[in-house]
């Protein structure tokens, strides 16, 4: 199979659409779902938290969502 080279993204071919309610839609889906935790998985720490108002819930989970986003990984 030949390489080829593009200069710039917009030349490149576009990716083929796939068929609408395809069995093999899920698999793909589920394949790039597990890519994507294998890559940066998710932390939980163990435990049950109550809140007083669903606007305290709201600003745990955007903090926690942060949190997520900016931790790195140890080196290697």
């Amino acid at each position: 199979m030949p390489v080829r080279k593009y200069r710039h993204v917009a030349d490149m071919p576009a990716a083929r659409p796939l068929p609408p309610l395809d069995p093999g839609n899920l698999r793909i889906a589920c394949d790039l779902t597990e890519l994507a935790y294998g890559l940066h998985p998710w932390r939980f720490t163990p435990g049950v938290r109550k809140f007083r108002s669903m606007a305290e819930a709201n600003l745990h989970r955007s903090s926690w969502e942060r949190e997520q986003v900016r931790v790195t990984r140890p080196p290697r």
